[in-house]
């Protein structure tokens, strides 16, 4: 039972340390929700932020991802997956492939609303890509870590508000 909660708290820990609150996932999730929602609140996105972040599934992912960039930065890798991850290459494909484990817990909504805040690169996710090519920092799999816990938790909300 230890695991359980050091993964959650090395999670947040990670992403922090990445430069991303859990408010500005929530941001996301808002600006994700708010055509459809209009009483939704950012406290009502936080909340549900935190309980994607409870699932496991996303926990490994997240740390996954982010230990990926880190070792990247490190140059831990060989020259060719350096360049892929440095670059953001946009035939790598793998950082996707990642999230999709976060974002298919809460069905097709999410599929749906990570592809839109993966192309358009609002908020927080046009800040983490500008800080990555700008700061030489690899942010490769971070971005497309936090589009997903938004899409997800986007999602949850969805989900929560029936016919």
């Amino acid at each position: 039972m230890r695991l359980k909660s050091n993964l959650k708290k090395r999670t947040v820990e990670l992403l922090e340390e990445r430069g991303v609150r859990l408010e500005d996932i929530a941001e996301l999730t808002h600006y994700l929700q708010k055509k459809y929602i209009p009483k939704l609140t950012m406290e009502d996105c936080l909340t549900s932020v935190r309980a994607v972040i409870e699932k496991r599934e996303v926990q490994t992912a997240v740390i996954t991802g982010i230990e990926i960039d880190m070792a990247c930065e490190k140059g831990l890798f060989g020259p060719e997956l350096t360049e892929m991850l440095t670059t953001d290459y946009p035939l790598y494909g793998i950082d996707e492939i990642l999230v999709l484990s976060i974002v298919n817990i809460y069905g097709t909504i999410g599929l749906t609303n990570f592809g839109y805040i993966d192309k358009v690169k609002p908020l927080i996710i046009g800040e983490i890509d500008k800080k990555g090519k700008t700061e030489g920092k690899c942010h490769t799999f971070l971005d497309d870590i936090v589009g997903a816990i938004a899409a997800a938790a986007a999602s949850r909300i969805a989900h929560g508000q029936g016919d």
